[in-house]
C-alpha cells in the first residue's frame, strides 16, 4: 500500500510517497516540494500546485492521501494562503480517485514521535528511524509530508484492525 503524504502550503507544498511493505516495514519512495514563485498572481500558484501534484499522482499511484490539517492561531493572512492551497490539493486528489484521510498536527506528532508536542528535530530524526534512511528528509515540509504519510499508514492498519 503507498499514501502519499501532503504538508500544504502555497510557496512551499511539502510531499512524501511512503508503502508499506509485505513484511510491514515502511519505505520512502520519494519525497519533496512543489514551489511556487510569490511574484505569480494567486490562480497560477495554484494551477501550479495542482499540475504538479497530478503528475505525481499519476507516476506512483497511490493506494491513500493524507493532508495535514490546518492549525494556525496568529497569521491569518498566511492561513488563507494555505487553505487555498489545501483545497487544490483535496480537489486535485478527489479528482485522481485517491482516498484522503485529514490529520491534526499534534496527532502526527505523536504517531511518528510519540509525544503531540515533538519539535521539528525530533519529527525529521524519526521519520528516518521509520523509513530506515541513513539522513533525515530535505527539506522541512517533505520530512513533514513523510511524517503525514506514516501516520495515514499507521492509522490505516489501526483502523484495519479494529483498534481505532
Amino acid at each position: 500500500m503507498i499514501s502519499l503524504g501532503i504538508d500544504p502550503g502555497t510557496a512551499s507544498l511539502g510531499y512524501g510517497f511512503v508503502r508499506e511493505r509485505e513484511d510491514g516495514a515502511l519505505e520512502e519512495l520519494d519525497h519533496g516540494v512543489i514551489r511556487t514563485k510569490s511574484s505569480e498572481p494567486m490562480p497560477r500558484r495554484l494551477q501550479h500546485i495542482h499540475e504538479e501534484l497530478r503528475a505525481l499522482i499519476d507516476e506512483f499511484q497511490p493506494d491513500r492521501a493524507a493532508v495535514e490539517e490546518l492549525f494556525f492561531a496568529r497569521n491569518v493572512t498566511t492561513a488563507l494562503t494555505v487553505a487555498q492551497a489545501r483545497g487544490v490539493v483535496l480537489l486535485t486528489l478527489n479528482m485522481a480517485g485517491v482516498t484522503i484521510a485529514e490529520y491534526k498536527p499534534n496527532v502526527i506528532k505523536r504517531s511518528v514521535c510519540s509525544d503531540g508536542s515533538a519539535d521539528k528535530a525530533q519529527i525529521k530524526r524519526m521519520v528516518s528511524v521509520w523509513l530506515g534512511l541513513d539522513a533525515p528528509p530535505r527539506p522541512d515540509d517533505a520530512a513533514d509530508a513523510l511524517a503525514v504519510a506514516i501516520t495515514d499508514l499507521h492509522s490505516f492498519r489501526m483502523r484495519e484492525v479494529g483498534l481505532v
